[in-house]
C-alpha cells in the first residue's frame, strides 16, 4: 500500500497515511491480495456495511501498474458485493488524485458527491 501511494506523496500534501491500520483492516475486514512470484503485487480492503461494501483501499504496486490488476481487485469487489448480497459498492478517494477518479468512472462508478478534498463515489451492482 505504501509503495502504490508513494507517487503522491509530493503532490498531495494532506494525504492520509493509507497503510496505517493494515494489520487491524487484516483483522477485521475482506482483504485480498495479488502476489505473482511469491511477492504481493496489489491488494483491496472491504469492509462490510449495512447497506454496501465499502471499498476502504485499493492499491496495486507502481511496477506493477497498467496491467489491469487494478480493474481485477475492483471486479472481485463485484463478485463479493454480489454474494454478500449488497446492492451497491462505495468509496472515497482524494481529489487531486485525477487517474484514479477516472480509472473508477470507466469502471462505471458514478461521483455522488465531495467534501473537501474527498470524492465519494459509488456504483450499483445488481
Amino acid at each position: 500500500m505504501r509503495e502504490a501511494y508513494a507517487v503522491y506523496d509530493e503532490r498531495i500534501a494532506d494525504l492520509p497515511a493509507v497503510a496505517d491500520g493494515i494489520a487491524q483492516d487484516i483483522e477485521s475486514h475482506r482483504v485480498w491480495v495479488i502476489e505473482i512470484e511469491d511477492a504481493v503485487v496489489g491488494g483491496i480492503v472491504l469492509v462490510l456495511q449495512d447497506d454496501c461494501l465499502l471499498v476502504a483501499n485499493v492499491a496495486v504496486r507502481p511496477e506493477w501498474a497498467g496491467l489491469g490488476l487494478g480493474g481485477a481487485l475492483m471486479a472481485h469487489a463485484e463478485k463479493e458485493c454480489r454474494e454478500l448480497e449488497r446492492r451497491e459498492l462505495r468509496l472515497n478517494t482524494h481529489i487531486d488524485m485525477p487517474e484514479t477518479i477516472g480509472l473508477y468512472a470507466h469502471l462505471g462508478w458514478e461521483e455522488a458527491g465531495r467534501d473537501g478534498n474527498t470524492v465519494s463515489m459509488r456504483k450499483a451492482i445488481g
